[in-house]
């Protein structure tokens, strides 16, 4: 089992800069492939960044150029730098891991979650 817990949200102006951390514990295996998924009510949880155990990262349309995914090895815990955030970036912002290889942004593919940390931008 792996638990995921998320901080670092809060309420932001437009332009400004947040950066979310995941603290993870249980088998928290340096294969995991971490991300960061976002849903505000009434949409789908959408995938916009994650970080592979080799590294590579994948990024949604929307925040590329602006969110920047990072892990630290030791612990496996991923963090998300946001930059320039936007009043459409509001949102409930999940942590969460898959035992894949790959850096990917299907939703399927993970077995954990956290339970969320809000971002309003205004």
């Amino acid at each position: 089992q792996v638990q995921l817990v998320e901080s670092g949200g809060g309420s932001v102006q437009a332009g400004d800069s947040l950066r979310l951390s995941c603290a993870a514990s249980g088998n928290t295996y340096s294969t995991y492939c971490m991300a960061w998924f976002r849903q505000v009510p009434g949409k789908e949880r959408e995938g916009i960044a994650t970080i592979a155990s080799d590294g590579g990262t994948s990024y949604t349309d929307s925040v590329k150029g602006r969110f920047t995914v990072s892990k630290d090895n030791a612990k496996n815990a991923p963090y998300l730098q946001m930059d320039n955030l936007r009043p459409e970036d509001t949102a409930m912002y999940y942590c969460a891991a898959a035992r894949i290889g790959f850096p990917s942004l299907a939703r399927y593919l993970y077995n954990y979650w956290g339970p969320g940390t809000q971002v309003t931008v205004s």
